[in-house]
């Protein structure tokens, strides 16, 4: 749970101001002892009651969330930690926020359902990422030159309407009228009320199974501490993961000091590159049963559509889900299309738009929980490969655009309009980079209707602080209230 109590001086006089949107911001600096010191700390406060009347040197209580804030000065993307006010205790502590100090933990509420503040708690953390009062400079600046079209555009093939929305209530009005048991119902409650992002409907996973997909060495070479399995979890924690994707190895060394505290979903099959020559086959490496048994909340699983072996590894994987379902576990399955054929004149048509949909609509059919594909870059997949697969002119010339995302919403809408969660993978890390691109994936994600993002190279692969702060930024999409729907 993201939420702090605080008391002490005010250091300064509070700044006010208008937001573009019509929303006041107020910002202050409030001295607090920690550690028998003294550290200021900078809280912001969106829409302040009227009566709300403070002043420097005013001893003050607040309650709020803490959140990392992303800014361009000097056209290097920096950071600041501030809180963000949720409720003013007034001039001395209430008797919950004593109970709360002296305790050294939240109340009860504070922990368990979204209720009373923790409600407040989770709309503040929307507002904590106002669009007017940050992203007009921080997200335009990293989405660049495509910021106005990304954050504004409106699709019109498949429209916002036809597609059933991520939040909230998604597992109560979609989930709860499936086949899936109350204990599936159990662990995907798990899921999606964990971490920065509980209760909103998205979900951000941390996925560290490289180290058999892309080999040990190309994975972890760059952070050698991500070779110890706790550390990998620890991230996913620190950052405010709703779950962590890993191997039976990882998840299975470290589950009894945390799969009671983080979701874990271990993933079943693998595609290893030891093999001379190299192919694309994901085998198993354990048992539905050895999940379940180490403490997993959910099982992933990749199917190569498009390859030779793809129809033995569809049902391994159908009789795979359909144990993990019967003992109570979700699925998740990572939907890739992979074939050398399918690059054609340079371009690489496995990360088509039709294609990777026709691998969504296939994953769903197999009752997959949830689906994770990569971002569609291109389309014509099937219009590329003579006498290859069935398609329909409509999907190029009135459901679909060249627009990114018109191109994911083709995603979400192969799986079942957005019935079965669609989250996009992060991609490999390129550096300097990296957080631009984590973000501008999370807001086609989001404004395609899809649940959220999947990323681990990008933030493994560097300090774990630095870590966190990309998923947090990724988080801070799905937390923004102003990146809606197309």
């Amino acid at each position: 749970m993201n939420l702090v109590v605080l008391s002490g001086h005010l250091s300064s006089e509070p700044t006010i101001r208008e937001l573009k949107s019509g929303s006041v911001l107020m910002t202050f600096e409030l001295t607090t002892r920690v550690d028998d010191a003294s550290v200021s700390v900078p809280l912001v406060w969106f829409d302040p009651p009227k009566r709300v009347s403070v002043a420097a040197g005013d001893v003050v209580s607040a309650v709020g969330t803490v959140r990392r804030r992303f800014y361009s000065a000097g056209g290097v993307t920096q950071s600041r930690t501030e809180v963000v006010v949720v409720e003013h205790l007034g001039p001395a502590l209430t008797s919950a926020a004593s109970r709360l100090s002296r305790n050294g933990s939240p109340e009860p509420w504070a922990a368990g359902a979204p209720t009373g503040y923790a409600r407040r708690s989770q709309a503040a953390r929307g507002r904590g990422s106002n669009f007017e009062e940050i992203n007009n400079v921080d997200l335009h600046s990293l989405l660049g030159a495509d910021a106005d079209s990304l954050l504004n555009h409106t699709c019109a093939g498949i429209t916002k309407d036809q597609i059933h929305h991520p939040g909230p209530d998604f597992l109560d009005r979609i989930t709860v009228y499936t086949d899936r048991s109350p204990q599936v119902l159990r662990n995907l409650g798990a899921l999606y009320n964990h971490g920065r992002l509980s209760g909103s409907g998205y979900v951000s996973i941390l996925p560290v199974d490289q180290g058999i997909e892309h080999s040990a060495a190309a994975s972890f070479a760059p952070n050698p501490i991500y070779m110890d399995p706790a550390n990998i979890v620890e991230l996913a924690i620190n950052a405010g993961c709703n779950a962590v994707a890993s191997t039976f190895g990882v998840l299975g060394a470290v589950s009894r000091r945390y799969a009671h505290r983080i979701p874990f979903i271990v993933k079943i099959n693998h595609n290893e590159l030891l093999t001379y020559p190299n192919k694309f086959d994901q085998v198993m490496f354990g048992s539905v049963k050895q999940a379940y048994d180490l403490g997993a909340a959910g099982v992933g699983a990749t199917i190569y559509f498009g390859s030779e072996e793809s129809t033995r590894q569809l049902q391994e994987v159908s009789a795979a889900f359909k144990h993990a379902h019967d003992l109570g576990m979700f699925t998740v399955l990572w939907c890739y299309t992979r074939n050398n054929a399918f690059k054609q004149n340079g371009v690489d048509y496995s990360v088509s738009a039709d294609l990777t949909g026709q691998a969504n609509h296939l994953g769903v059919t197999i009752e997959a929980d949830i689906i994770k594909q990569k971002l569609p870059e291109n389309n014509g997949g099937y219009n590329v490969l003579p006498g290859y697969g069935k398609t329909s002119p409509l999907v190029y010339d009135k459901l679909t655009t060249d627009h990114p995302i018109d191109l994911a919403r083709w995603q979400v809408t192969n799986c079942y309009l957005g019935r079965i969660g669609l989250i996009n993978s992060g991609g490999e890390s390129k550096g300097a980079g990296d957080l631009a691109a984590a973000v501008r994936t999370a807001v086609i994600n989001k404004r395609a209707g899809g649940q959220g993002l999947i990323s681990g190279r990008k933030a493994f692969q560097r300090p774990m602080p630095e870590g966190i702060e990309l998923l947090q930024a990724i988080q801070d999409v799905y937390l923004d209230p102003a990146i809606t729907i197309a």
